[in-house]
């Protein structure tokens, strides 16, 4: 074969490539497209059995109505909780997966074997005593006494929501890994300069991690906010609903307004659009180190 011929080939390659990725980012993309464009349509445009692919006459009146609930306040708590269940993951996984790596204690294997069967644990197998255990802490209050009895309303909070998630397996599984990659050599360095534990680990450890912090942030980030099933069992006040329960509940009360619903589920998606920008970085390092470790 020629070169030119190899050329030819090489190029017919890469535009083949080119447009059977351009398709399946169409394919995913136009879902998000769709709900952000149906949130500036009226409702018989969007029920209407010819599709409208862009609003004709755009409305602004379904996040007018969509404020007058309280969004902003639902947006605030999920953000807060996201967030905030992103930092502490993030921390103590980070921590928690160095000493499995790098530490020497008995127990270590099965303490890891049982973190590895922890995450083939659906979260539905463990309510019980998950709610059992928030019970024991102010922020929430169950009375076991009858099943049917809800959740009191002046007792739930946001923080009910992130402490189940601050233990998360996967997130120690994935620093651990990470961890093992950083030289021995290092830490030993730093103990002969007379660095205690946390200032090795901060000073040193994790600057070495951000690439799999940037991966578990993101993880963590994208798991808290659209963990429904935890929200909804631990959230019961209405000041207190994250944005998709908010969403959840007005497709409830109003079923046929799929406009105030796209509204809702477009301000639900720009945090999570924010998120993997801000990270991405970090998020593709992360993938790429973790495939070549593999």
């Amino acid at each position: 074969m020629t070169s030119k011929a190899m050329r030819n080939q090489s190029l017919g390659y890469k535009i083949f490539v080119i447009v059977i990725l351009t398709l399946l980012a169409i394919f995913f993309i136009f879902p998000l497209y769709w709900i952000i464009t149906g949130s500036f349509k009226d409702n018989a445009t969007i029920i209407a059995q010819t599709p409208q692919w862009f609003p004709l006459n755009p409305t602004l009146d379904n996040y007018v109505k969509l404020f007058k609930e309280p969004a902003l306040r639902w947006l605030i708590n999920t953000v807060g909780m996201a967030v905030g269940a992103m930092i502490l993951t993030c921390i103590t996984a980070a921590l928690a997966g160095y000493a499995l790596a790098k530490k020497r204690f008995y127990g270590k294997a099965i303490l890891f074997t049982i973190i590895i069967c922890a995450m083939a644990l659906p979260k539905q197998v463990i309510v019980i005593p998950l709610l059992q255990e928030m019970s024991q802490i102010p922020w929430i209050h169950i009375d076991f006494s009858d099943f049917t009895t809800e959740m009191a309303t002046m007792h739930d909070t946001i923080m009910a929501v992130i402490l189940p998630t601050v233990g998360w397996p996967f997130g120690v599984f994935l620093m651990k890994q990470f961890s093992e990659t950083i030289p021995t050599e290092i830490l030993e360095a730093a103990r002969v300069d007379g660095a205690g534990e946390l200032k090795t680990f901060f000073s040193i450890v994790f600057p070495m991690l951000k690439p799999g912090v940037g991966a578990l942030a993101i993880f963590t980030f994208v798991n808290s906010w659209n963990d429904y099933f935890l929200q909804l069992i631990m959230l019961n006040s209405r000041d207190e609903w994250t944005i998709s329960l908010g969403i959840a509940r007005l497709q409830g009360e109003m079923s046929s307004d799929f406009g105030l619903i796209m509204a809702g589920a477009t301000l639900a998606a720009i945090p999570i659009v924010a998120i993997f920008i801000a990270f991405q970085k970090y998020f593709t390092q992360g993938i790429a180190m973790g495939a070549v470790k593999g």
